[in-house]
This record gives structure tokens, sequence and C-alpha cells, in this order.
């Protein structure tokens, strides 16, 4: 029942930035963590960034780390996700999700639709 609403994707040049949000809405919002992943051209999806919603504790997978940061807005029920030094690999349509913790891992429990980032050389 949680939507979850993904903007700010674009076309950048390499090195460029852009900054995606996601917000939330519905019930009463208060997940365990909020992540961004992502799924490139003809590829997988994969893991890009996530956030503890309590305490804001953060992880990066190791393609991204030390160029995105992500970060929540509690009061307006949003997660951003600030993307600097862009390369062509980080082309790719990103998703927020929303998740709990269960048997000691977490779990999605809603997504939203995704938004496009294209990143051109």
């Amino acid at each position: 029942q949680v939507q979850l609403v993904e903007s700010g994707g674009g076309l950048v040049q390499a090195g460029g930035s852009l900054r995606l949000s996601c917000v939330a809405s519905g019930p009463p919002f208060n997940p365990y963590v909020m992540s961004w992943l992502r799924q490139p051209p003809s590829k997988e999806r994969e893991f890009v960034a996530r956030i503890n919603w309590d305490d804001g504790l953060t992880y990066y997978s190791d393609s991204v780390k030390g160029r995105f940061t992500i970060s929540r807005d509690k009061a307006r029920n949003t997660v951003l996700l600030q993307m600097n030094n862009l390369v062509a690999e980080d082309t790719a349509i990103y998703y927020c999700a929303a998740g709990g913790l269960r048997y000691g891992r977490v779990e999605y429990d809603d997504w939203g639709q995704g938004t496009q980032v294209t990143v051109s050389s």
C-alpha cells in the first residue's frame, strides 16, 4: 500500500552530477531501511546504497562509494541519492525500495517505478 515515487533522473555528461529523490506516501511510513538499486541495460538489478531509517547509518556498493551519497528527510518521507562524478557505467534505471528486517536480513517490501539515468561520454 506504500507508494514510492522516484524523480530526478535524466541525461548527464560523464563527470556530471544528478540528485535522485524518492517520496513515500500512503500508510504511516517507518521502514527499517531505504535503499537505491539500479538495473543497467541488459544486466541484472544491483544494489547501490542503503540507509537505516532510524539511525541514519549508510552502506554503499564499492562501485559508487565515494561518489554517491544517500540521505533521508524523515519529516518529508523522502530519500535522496546525490550522484557525483558520474561515469557511463552508472547508466541504469534507478529504483527506490523500502525494506524490513526478517530473520537477520533485509527484505524489500515496496518498490518505486524507477527513474532513468543516462550518462553520456
